[in-house]
Parts: C-alpha cells; structure tokens; sequence
C-alpha cells in the first residue's frame, strides 16, 4: 500500500513521503464477522446539522450492543476544497482506489446549506432500547481503526484562535499531512517549511471530537458548538479505552458520533487539528437514572473517564466561564461520588487536579477538568 499511495505532497518533485502502510477502509470493507456495522453513506448521515428528536434511527440496538461504525472526515469534502474529495486529494498525489467511497458519495449528494449549517458529517442516530431522559447515555470507545493514512488541519474563514490574524490573505489553508511509520508508531507529518524536505512529526492519538445524544427538540443543532447533550466536544482524552458518559434528553437517547481526529492538541487552535476517517468500534450502555446518581450525582453535561481519570466539562461561549462551570461540575462531582464538603473539594482541585482547555474554537468553548480517581481510593 505504501508503494502504491507515495507521492510528493509539496509538489516540488525533491521528496517522497513513506506513508504508512495502512488498509483503505471503504464503507463494508474488512468487517469483522457478526458484527453489528452502521456504515457512513448518505442515508445514514447528517452534514452539517445534529440530529434532534425528530429524526428517525438509521439503527435500532440494545443497551450492552457493541456497534462499528464508519466516522468520514469534513476535510477535503467542503465547498472551499472543491467539494470534491477525489480531486482534493489527487492534487496531492493520493491515487483514486485510497479516497473514500463514502466522503465522495456525501459530497456529491448529501443536503448541506453552506451559509446556515456546519462542516462536520455525523454518523447516526442509533436508538438504544430502555435509554430515558434522566438516564446516561455510556459509549466506551473499544477500538479506532484508521480509514485512510492521511489526513488535512485547516484555517479557514478568519475563525480559530487568532481570528483576523490568520490565515493571512483570508483563504482557507488546508495542509495535507501523511501518516507515517517511524521506529513502530504511526505519526503525522508536517513540513518545518512549505516545499522543504525537513519535516516534523508527531505521534497520532485517534478520538471521536463528535458524540451526542439528540436534544429534545425538532430543530436539528448546528454541528459545531457542543452543549449538554455532548456534540462536538473535541476532548482529545477520548482515546480507545475510554468512556463518555452522555445525559439522556430522549428516548431512546438518538446517540451519533462523527468528526473523527487522528491527533489534536488541547485547545485546536487553528480551528482543526489532524482531521481524518476512522473506523469506531463502540459499546453503548444505559446507565440508569438512580444508578447514575448515586455515581455521580445530578450530571448535568458530558462526564469523560478513563483508565486514571473522571473528568467534568464546562462549556460556554465564554471561556472564562466555561472555565468557572467546569470547577462547579468537579466540586459537584467530588461530593456526591465521594462525600467531600465543598470547601474541601475545592482546596483539592486547587491542590491536586489540572484543568485543561478543550477546544476554543467551536463558538461555545470548552474545559475539562482531570479528576485522579486513586487520589479517592
């Protein structure tokens, strides 16, 4: 595979990038037998917009169902790429057998409102049999298979964290990034200087940025601000062998996933970071109401957790307060899961946890707190 995709991708005919040796995993391809599979073609897709109570289920599961499911990137698919993507990526040399069946096809047929709705494509909703409001929604992320080893980290439309300043001219910058192996890991690599052979790589980390759970409205949210129902939470630590825990709104909980990352660093601060198709391999379990209280009280926002952390959200256009709602999550979380008094809480946050910025780039910003679970034990 890696002899068939090199290619230059500066274009200036002095070097070849040994991408790595990846299978191109198009829609039904390598499945794995008996598995419950939720492919991205259109009609199991959003572009743009997140799906709301109203919308029907492109599948049915149970709670404790184990699902595999096809994330497509928004880059190298958008109207300022040339929606396009199998010309997108020619451009930089990627033959047409290693662009995704499934990124073309939406391009060329899904509904999108350029103007009113967002960039990502979301896969979903599934329906979780006995999921109610008042319930959480788990998804544990299993496995995160790459699609594809290449991936684009875009800065468009005066927007990421230096609005006004870059990209420069007010163009959309879209820089290609191959996926490569070096010394038995994989790794994104970018040039130290446009047309350079010197380049810098960094390791890959894959993560949904997009999983939810529909709100319960009729109105399809935008796909870029992330609210109480998840969304585009971008939380790198996402990572597989994690899990997020999701406020359900309906019944049924509607979950969808989608904006898939090979790697990002907290913050996103050109407004995307390495964005490129993974295979999910995901568990969705109903926790219910009382359980999920007595765990971790009145969860009003997404809970992420993994092998060493819990970690709260805070989430609002303004980081500052975003900042602040994520302290009152972690004070809240502390006391119900552990009986510490408030006081107490917040000297041992001050003391001991880190408070991290998601992402401040998607309108409502986001911050999360990393809570040590041994320091409780």
């Amino acid at each position: 595979m890696a002899a068939e995709i090199a290619h230059n991708r500066y274009g200036t005919g002095d070097e070849v990038p040994a991408f790595a040796d990846l299978p191109i995993l198009q829609p039904h391809a390598d499945i794995p037998a008996g598995a419950t599979y939720l492919s991205a073609e259109p009609a199991h897709v959003l572009w743009g917009r997140l799906p709301c109570q109203a919308d029907a289920p492109v599948l049915a599961i149970a709670s404790g169902d184990q699902v595999v499911i096809d994330t497509v990137s928004h880059e190298g698919v958008l109207p300022d790429q040339g929606q396009d993507p199998r010309a997108f990526f020619a451009a930089h040399g990627v033959p047409d057998h290693a662009v995704l069946d499934d990124a073309a096809e939406i391009a060329a047929s899904s509904p999108r409102d350029p103007l009113a709705d967002g960039p990502h494509v979301v896969t979903g909703p599934i329906h979780v049999s006995g999921a109610h409001p008042g319930d959480l929604l788990r998804i544990t992320v299993d496995r995160l298979t790459p699609r594809v080893p290449y991936g684009v980290i875009s800065n468009r439309h005066g927007k990421g964290a230096l609005p006004g300043q870059l990209p420069r001219d007010g163009s959309t910058v879209s820089v290609f990034a191959a996926v490569e192996e070096r010394a038995g890991r994989l790794v994104g690599t970018l040039p130290r200087t446009e047309g350079s052979a010197r380049d810098v790589a960094f390791p890959l980390a894959p993560f949904l940025g997009t999983m939810g759970v529909a709100p319960a409205s009729d109105e399809r949210p935008h796909s870029v601000p992330p609210s109480e129902f998840g969304g585009n939470i971008d939380i790198r630590l996402l990572v597989e062998g994690t899990q997020l825990f999701l406020p359900v709104q309906v019944a049924g909980a509607l979950a969808y996933v989608g904006d898939p990352h090979f790697a990002q660093g907290d913050g996103e601060v050109a407004l995307t970071a390495l964005e490129a198709s993974l295979r999910a391999t995901l568990t969705f379990d109903v926790v219910p109401a009382a359980e999920a209280r007595r765990e971790f009280g009145e969860l009003t926002g997404p809970l992420v957790r993994t092998p060493e952390y819990l970690v709260p959200t805070g989430l609002d256009p303004d980081l500052d307060e975003a900042m602040r709602k994520a302290v009152r999550a972690a004070i809240d979380l502390i006391g119900a899961r552990w009986g510490m008094d408030e006081h107490l809480a917040y000297a041992y946050l001050s003391a001991a946890t880190d408070f991290d910025i998601s992402q401040v780039v998607d309108i409502t910003c986001g911050v999360h707190a990393r809570i040590r679970e041994a320091d409780f034990a």
